[in-house]
């Protein structure tokens, strides 16, 4: 099979997927394999809430829903989610987890937070003057890496990836994100309106096909990043980054407008620098673990430049 039908299987298989287990996956406790800027504290919560009142301009925040998509289970069983327990000001807020459909409709602000990186994307080589398709077959009792006939996606969408492409130095490595494009097509197909919000980590797709000659996938366990992407399925986690030029052309193609991608940094500066300036003023005689999580957000060798954030708005 291709590398995102294994990906498929191996992330969200109902029965042995990673993200469909019953597990921590999220956070420095035992057994977590990843933290992310929800892992803050509720600061991250605060300031995505600001930037998006900031965002949605004259429009009255009570007039929408706050959707997360993708959201992780907390393994004490309260409430998830980034706006879980702290005021906000919309109208409503609710949660979409894993494998569950988001039903989207009316005015919504759709959030997701590292959940576009983790879709199945397909893996493109170099070699012997062609391009070829990666793919993973089972030999014996051990999965392998195997080469494969380019072969277009099920929906078309993709026929020319690779296919038309130039020559490029052998061996070169290109990780097409295609799963996070199908996904964010998926929601922004749904008869909904508002703000899309999402904070990841991505490049261009010239970045992609020319400074990443090893590809960006990667695993992750036990916060150690594996080599082998084929080793323990379902227990460890797969990702790469995200292709930004796709994911704007998707939000246009679903007439949102003001379509734009910032560095975490910047973007929370920009829309949210009241509830940073606040922050910071309330404590500003002492150090403590709000200014740390806002300097882990901000702080551009943390993840003020390693993540981005997409936002783009529809109207009715």
């Amino acid at each position: 099979m291709t590398f995102a039908g294994f990906m498929e299987l191996a992330l969200y298989d109902p029965a042995v997927g990673y993200y469909r287990r019953a597990r921590a996956r999220v956070g420095t406790g035992p057994g977590a394999d990843f933290v992310t800027a929800s892992t803050t504290g509720p600061v991250f919560g605060e300031l995505i809430a600001a930037a998006a009142g900031t965002l949605l301009g004259p429009r009255d925040p009570k007039e929408f829903t706050f959707v997360e998509i993708g959201v992780e289970p907390r393994a004490s069983g309260e409430p998830a989610g980034i706006l879980a327990g702290r005021a906000h000001p919309f109208g409503a807020a609710r949660t979409v987890s894993v494998g569950e459909a988001p039903a989207l409709r009316g005015p919504c602000v759709v959030f997701a937070n590292e959940l576009l990186d983790a879709q199945p994307f397909r893996r493109f080589i170099f070699r012997g003057g062609a391009w070829r398709e990666l793919g993973v077959a089972l030999r014996g009792d051990e999965l392998t890496e195997i080469e494969l006939a380019i072969a277009p996606a099920a929906d078309g969408r993709f026929g020319e990836l690779a296919e038309n492409w130039g020559p490029a130095p052998e061996g070169y490595l290109v990780d097409a994100p295609t799963g996070a494009l199908l996904l964010l097509e998926e929601l922004a197909g749904q008869p909904w309106q508002g703000l899309f919000l999402t904070c990841d980590y991505g490049k261009t797709w010239r970045e992609l096909t020319e400074a990443t000659p090893q590809g960006t996938g990667r695993a992750y366990r036990h916060h150690r990043q594996e080599i082998n992407l084929l080793a323990r399925p379902g227990e460890q986690d797969l990702t790469c980054h995200v292709c930004w030029d796709w994911l704007e052309a998707a939000l246009a193609r679903h007439r949102f407008e003001s379509i734009a991608v910032a560095g975490q940094e910047a973007f929370f500066m920009q829309h949210a620098g009241d509830t940073i300036a606040a922050a910071i003023l309330a404590e500003a005689g002492r150090f403590s673990q709000r200014k740390a999580a806002l300097m882990q957000l901000l702080h551009p060798a943390l993840y003020g430049q390693k993540f981005q954030v997409l936002s783009g708005f529809r109207n009715a």
